[in-house]
């Protein structure tokens, strides 16, 4: 199992991360890309997805 940890930080008055670069070593970053963060309430985690931007 692979496992990134990341300090949460303020910035003004919100929290803030950073996404590790090697999670992003298969997107595409010539084009522009979202991340989705989803969260389960049943098993209390965050889940993160990157989807190319959809224009249209």
């Amino acid at each position: 199992m692979f496992e990134f940890r990341r300090k949460l930080y303020t910035r003004g008055s919100s929290f803030e991360t950073t996404i590790p670069m090697p999670i992003l070593f298969s997107v595409d970053k010539d084009k522009k890309n979202e991340v989705i963060f989803s969260y389960d309430k049943e098993k209390n985690r965050w889940y993160i997805e990157i989807e190319e931007e959809n224009n249209g």
